[in-house]
């Protein structure tokens, strides 16, 4: 068991630098992949407030493919290209999207949703997933957000490579 201490009261800025730092402490030197997006998913899920899912989506013979999560369960296969998620992955950039129902080809795995966060996990040059997280509330996602979950997925990238 860890015990993460993780402030809730300062600005995002503290907010991503202690969850960095805690998420280094739950991965460095566990080389299990699953283990490491598990422990990944919970410390977001259970820190970044109004989320309602935060999780993986993992490259599997040519198309995203459900990893660890926290939430509803979700849409198991997403193809390279379509929704938020794949397309982050067919760009390797991150999307910051506000509203997804004004996202051309959105995947509504839960109709709750109404902004997304991808991340694309890029290792040496090749993608390996993605980082997702959803809030049933448009708007939700912010440049300090985007910059704080490249920065977790910068560090947590070589560790599910």
């Amino acid at each position: 068991m860890h015990d993460i201490q993780i402030s809730t009261v300062g600005d995002k800025a503290d907010l991503y630098r202690d969850l960095l730092s805690a998420l280094d402490g739950l991965t460095a030197g566990e080389p299990d992949a699953i283990a490491n997006m598990a422990n990944a998913a919970a410390l977001i899920s259970e820190y970044v407030p109004d989320l309602n899912w935060a999780g993986f989506y993992r490259l599997v013979g040519g198309e995203l493919v459900l990893g660890p999560f926290q939430g509803k369960a979700a849409c198991i296969r997403i193809a390279i290209g379509a929704g938020v998620c794949g397309t982050a992955a067919a760009t390797q950039t991150t999307q910051r999207i506000a509203d997804v129902h004004a996202f051309p080809g959105h995947i509504a795995c839960d109709a709750a949703s109404a902004s997304e966060l991808v991340v694309p996990i890029v290792v040496d040059g090749v993608l390996v997933g993605v980082l997702d997280l959803d809030s049933p509330l448009r708007g939700r996602f912010d440049a300090e957000d985007q910059a704080g979950c490249e920065a977790m997925i910068a560090l947590l990238g070589p560790r599910i490579a």
